[in-house]
């Protein structure tokens, strides 16, 4: 299956199970692969026939800075749905969300939830 793949995004929001985090915010990186064909947009050269990834970029930030969720699990699975959804075309998706700052008392880079959704 082809894919289109969004990586490295970043936003600032306010998500976890502590009241600090959801006072302080942190930045979260999120990454999506959209799994469609793309052999109808490789020879008509159109954006109509293909995800417009600059409209599929502020769905994604509406959700990671517009809402609140205390687990990056229900952040990921709130991205996936909604452009499933918005996205007819899209046969799969992959979600990764990064929490590079977790408030843990460990030394790591962060925690990753990674989802992959088909659909139904």
């Amino acid at each position: 299956m082809d894919k289109i793949v969004m990586s490295g995004m970043q936003f600032y929001g306010y998500h976890g199970v502590f009241p600090e985090e959801n006072k302080l915010g942190q930045r979260y990186h999120v990454d999506v692969e959209l799994h469609l064909p793309l052999d109808k947009p490789g020879q008509s050269d159109s954006i109509d026939d293909t995800i417009n990834y600059a409209e599929a970029y502020e769905i994604i930030k509406q959700i990671v800075e517009g809402q609140v969720f205390k687990l990056i699990e229900a952040l990921a699975e709130h991205i996936a749905s909604r452009l499933l959804q918005t996205y007819t075309s899209i046969n799969e998706i992959t979600v990764r969300v990064l929490k590079p700052h977790p408030p843990v008392a460990m030394v790591f880079n962060g925690v990753t939830v990674e989802i992959h959704r088909k659909r139904a």
